[in-house]
Order: C-alpha cells, then structure tokens, then sequence
C-alpha cells in the first residue's frame, strides 16, 4: 500500500533583502518517513524548517502538512513538533515540571497530564532525571528533553533542526533508536544534521538542498543510482584480454573515460547512464573473461559532496 504524503511544498520562496533563502524549493513527505534534509550552511535548511514551523511566513509558494495549508497556523501547529537548532529551557523547573509547562501550554487537562508526561518520560529515557533539575542535565539529556518536549501534544510531524548536535556518539546512537522508534509509532519525521553517517542509518528518504533549491530528492537506493555516474568502475579481466577491454570501453557510447592499471580497468561513466549490468555483458559478448567487476559503494557523504558545491543563497 502506497504511503500518503503528509508534507507537500511547492515552489517555495524566501528572501531576507537582496539573499534568496529559498528559490522554488520543492518537496515531498510521506506518512512515517524518516526524512533526512541536508545541504551546506547557508543552503535553506533552517529557512524551509522555520516555515514549515509556522514560525516564518513564505513570499511565494504552497505547503500542506496534513492537507491543510501553512497559513492556517492554528491548526498546523497542534500536528506538528517544532525542535529548533538552539531552544532555550527552562533552568529552574524540574523535568516534570517543564513537560508540564508544556502540557499546560497545549490546552492538556491537568488529570490528563500526569499519565501522559509518565508515558514520554519513559519512551525518551528520561524517568529516572523527572526530579532533576534541568540545569543539571548534560547536552544529551537536554536534546531527548527537547524530544520529549515536542512529543507532548502527540503531534504527527516531527521537525527537527540539528538534534544531535553537540552530543557524544553514545547519546547519537540513543537518539537515532529513538527516532526510528517514533518512526515506527507512525510518525513522520524531518531532521536535518551535518552527522551524514548518522542520517544513512536512519533516513529512509532524503533531501539535498543547495542555494534554496532541491538537487536531489528520493530514496537512498535512487540517491546510489543517480551516483552512478559519479562512480567508479573496476573491470579486471584476464591479462590476455586487458587491451581488447580497454578497446571495447575506449569504444563504448556509455563510458565516460577509461583508465589502465595492469589488469585492471577504472570506467567513469557518462552522466544518465546507470545499467551496469549490460556492461559485463557487452565485454564477454564481445570474448572478454572477466574475473572482477564492481562499482565503489556511493556514501551520503560522497553523494552530498558530489551534488553540492557549499554555494550560498
């Protein structure tokens, strides 16, 4: 069963001055997805978030998160759990206390409060620090705090802007099976981060944003396909078939450029191209013995460095 899209931008524009934050920026999000945005600083990402948060109106262009559309901010944001980059807290309260603020500040009855701030103290870890001070807690326990805090109105969309930043690689991991876990709980997650590795574990879709404007949107085997072109190619054959390969591929309307190395052969590939398969297959048809053919695995942090040149808006 194909999943409904509950995020839906379309050409959207922003500008501060004479900056163009954001230049017909378009994309899509669908129901649970685990939604990796990413791009170079300065390239939209807090922009598009602020927006979608309700808290930045747009020049141009349309969102709907749920079907309905951004500029109903009253009824956008009982949907949607807003974690900015930087978020202040509340030094003074207890872990309890702050939730309840927030439950308080949501319209939740105070009967109802109770067992609901139990139930997000225990999905995010944190029932044993609900007497602490928040002043006290480290940088990772404040980022699940912040989690838990957008969790409290039991929103369906989850925006987050650098959660793990700043957080040691014990608390990345424990926010990472946190969201895979809400995720799993059906709610759709946005997150941007410049922890690439982090967001290939977890993201089952992802964004590139460059200049204000999408250059790659899909799924990370599409974002591997599209890389083709970009990758390496390792052909070895026997030695006695080295040159007549070399020929074959110097020949071929698909390669790029083709290199030698005793037996092995480097193809880079024209831009398009992406049936890897049809390239053994045209060597031995053509009387090549092939013992190696393969293709350098396409890392996110490859394809961002790739699609990206870290231009601003």
């Amino acid at each position: 069963m194909d999943k409904k899209a509950i995020v839906e931008v379309h050409c959207l524009c922003k500008r501060f001055g004479n900056v163009r934050a954001l230049d017909a920026l378009s994309m899509t999000v669908f129901e649970s997805d685990i939604y990796g945005f990413i791009g170079p600083n300065g390239a939209g990402k807090t922009t598009t978030f602020s927006i979608l948060a309700t808290i930045l109106k747009p020049d141009a262009g349309t969102v709907k998160i749920a079907g309905i559309d951004i500029r109903r901010g009253d009824q956008i944001r009982p949907i949607i759990g807003y974690m900015p980059d930087t978020f202040g807290v509340y030094e003074d309260m207890t872990v309890y206390q702050y939730l309840d603020f927030f439950g308080a500040a949501y319209y939740i009855p105070a009967a109802k409060r109770k067992g609901l701030i139990t139930d997000i103290l225990e999905l995010t870890d944190l029932t044993f620090k609900k007497d602490a001070m928040v002043r006290a807690l480290s940088r990772g326990m404040q980022q699940r705090l912040g989690v838990a805090r957008v969790l409290i109105h039991d929103p369906k969309v989850l925006i987050l802007d650098e959660p793990a930043s700043g957080l040691d690689p014990r608390a990345r991991v424990e926010l990472r099976e946190l969201l895979k876990e809400l995720s799993g709980m059906g709610k759709t997650v946005l997150i941007s981060s410049h922890i690439l590795s982090e967001l290939s574990e977890i993201c089952n879709r992802v964004g590139i944003v460059e200049q204000g404007k999408i250059v790659f949107e899909g799924t990370q085997p599409e974002l591997a396909e599209r890389m083709i072109a970009y990758s390496t190619i390792v052909v070895e054959t026997e030695p006695e078939d080295v040159e007549k390969a070399l020929q074959l591929l110097q020949g071929a309307a698909f390669a790029k450029d083709v290199t030698r190395t005793e037996n092995r052969l480097l193809l880079r590939l024209n831009e398009g191209f992406s049936d890897l398969s049809s390239i053994p297959a045209f060597l031995v048809g053509n009387g090549c013995r092939i013992r190696k053919f393969s293709a350098e695995e396409t890392s996110l942090e490859n394809a961002f460095m790739v699609l990206t040149k870290g231009k601003l808006a």
